[in-house]
């Protein structure tokens, strides 16, 4: 009986194994064909980028489709080289998935590319784009050939790493339009987490969101607490309530979800300025006169001064084009006014300033 067993287990593991080598012997192979193929724009195309329509579409890359021996999801990358490079230290315009064969490049995507690759602004130079295809990261194809572009990049790229936030909602300027001139909140130069708004709101409510014309992310909230909307498939959070018509100090901390809002009685009786402008040695104007800012007409206190280039240099804030008031901070970017000249390296900047507080607010636009 004992050897009856042994014949038995014996002759299942050689079924086994002889199932498993059929196995491997069966399973399919992929191997490549034909590299995909820049398609559009032409070689030869030249961009002129334009600051002031650095959001905009610049142009438009399609290339023909990678072959392969089976059916499979391919990624593409889309990479551009100064003319003649290796592509060693290409920069990536873009990357689709689920076999997506053009990408809409967009004015500072490719502005920043050939600022990264040492391009210089207001000077035109050649670069080199082709496209690559893989697998889940193998059975990699490069494109046949390349073509050649010429881009003229505006001012380069200022090292900037903060988020902006915006308020929404009936008590504020913009009402529940999320991309309507819509108030930014001042942050703080000490701790890029905190961002507040002194100024007027009507009775309602408001939230805030990072990205204009979206409503994720966004924050809301109750009794001192953010509650924190990462996507529109989450839920909508509590908005915060304006009781009455009046000036208000908003303070909100994204690191710790909290938040205040408190009353500003000063805000009633604070002066108010005809003309407050910008003046220093990083405008175009230097020490000798300012450039004027615009006046909000829900909050009479506080500027905005559209895409201006600035050089490097310094800035202060200055109303009524006299000295007898005058504001400025130590720090780039955003502060509060300690008197000082604001540092400022050269780019073009849409600031915001707030003369209830001397709050300021310098973006760097790229």
């Amino acid at each position: 009986m004992k050897n009856i067993y042994k014949i038995l287990i014996a002759f299942v593991g050689v079924l086994a194994v002889s199932c498993n080598t059929d196995s491997v012997d069966e399973r399919p192979t992929l191997s490549v064909g034909t590299a995909p193929e820049i398609t559009a724009p032409a070689t030869g195309q030249s961009y002129v980028l334009d600051v002031e329509k650095a959001g905009e579409e610049v142009a438009k890359f399609t290339w023909s489709a990678a072959q392969y021996s089976s059916a499979v999801a391919v990624k593409y990358t889309l990479l551009i080289d100064k003319k003649g490079g290796d592509f060693k230290s290409a920069v990536t315009l873009q990357t689709t998935t689920n076999s997506i064969k053009e990408v809409s490049v967009l004015a500072r995507e490719l502005n920043q590319a050939a600022i990264d690759l040492g391009g210089q602004p207001e000077v035109a130079a050649q670069y080199d784009v082709k496209v690559t295809a893989n697998v889940s990261g193998e059975f990699v194809q490069v494109s046949k050939g390349l073509i050649t572009i010429s881009v003229t990049p505006y001012t380069g790229k200022v090292p900037y790493d903060f988020v902006e936030w915006y308020l929404v909602g009936d008590a504020t300027v913009s009402g529940w339009d999320n991309n309507k001139g819509n108030q930014i909140l001042f942050r703080s130069a000490t701790n890029s987490n905190e961002y507040t708004f002194t100024g007027f709101f009507k009775k309602g409510y408001f939230k805030a969101i990072k990205n204009l014309g979206n409503w994720a992310p966004m924050y809301g909230g109750s009794n001192g607490t953010l509650v924190y909307r990462a996507t529109d498939g989450d839920a909508d959070p509590a908005s915060i309530e304006v009781p009455a018509d009046g000036y208000y100090k908003f303070k909100m901390d994204v690191q710790k979800l909290t938040y205040t809002f408190d009353a500003y009685a000063a805000g009633a009786t604070a002066p108010t300025y005809s003309t407050i402008g910008i003046i220093g040695s990083a405008t175009s104007k230097g020490w000798d006169a300012s450039t004027p800012m615009v006046k909000s007409t829900f909050n009479a206190h506080v500027w905005t001064l559209g895409v201006t280039p600035l050089n490097d240099g310094e800035i202060k804030f200055r109303a009524n084009d006299a000295w007898d008031v005058s504001w400025g901070g130590k720090t780039p970017f955003s502060g509060v006014s300690t008197g000082d000249n604001t540092p400022v390296s050269k780019s073009k900047y849409l600031i915001y300033f707030n003369d209830l507080d001397g709050s300021y607010l310098m973006i760097p636009n790229q």
